[in-house]
């Protein structure tokens, strides 16, 4: 099975726990999602973020395909670092790391995303042509958001 990765990162002038405070609270992917994927949190988006906490989401990833995706925090170490790993969803894996770092101006944000996609055979033929395009626009979107809302 052949995993992807997909990194990110951005630079917000803003401190460490301002970032903290925002990226670990799931209750804020919303304002950072594209509203056609109509992201909604359904439970366990308790304040503050422990290891093992598990999340429900409902998303659109594509057009008429509501799913449910159901994540675990699994590492923490506050305010650097959260993972986050897909227990049921619309990848075969989904593994989420972001990495908050200070800097001289604000805070780097670093995300590292390992992703198998499902479907087998017909999955990786998509992957190039829907997928990672979809994952890509997502990722961009979001980066346009932050910087909207911290600049």
């Amino acid at each position: 099975m052949k995993t992807y990765k997909l990194t990110g990162e951005i630079e917000l002038p803003i401190s460490i726990d301002e970032a903290w405070t925002f990226f670990s609270n799931p209750n804020n992917l919303g304002k950072i999602m594209p509203k056609e994927m109509a992201f909604k949190v359904i439970d366990g988006a308790t304040l503050p973020l422990y290891t093992g906490q598990i999340i429900e989401y409902t998303v659109t990833p594509l057009p008429l395909l509501t799913t449910a995706w159901v994540s675990e925090i699994n590492h923490i170490n506050k305010p650097y670092f959260f993972v986050d790993t897909q227990l049921d969803g619309p990848y075969k894996l989904w593994h989420h790391k972001h990495y908050l770092e200070s800097t001289p101006t604000g805070t780097k944000i670093t995300d590292v995303v390992h992703y198998q996609v499902p479907y087998g055979i017909l999955g990786r033929l998509l992957h190039p042509l829907v997928i990672r395009p979809k994952l890509n626009k997502i990722f961009n979107y979001r980066t346009i958001q932050i910087k909207a809302l911290f600049s």
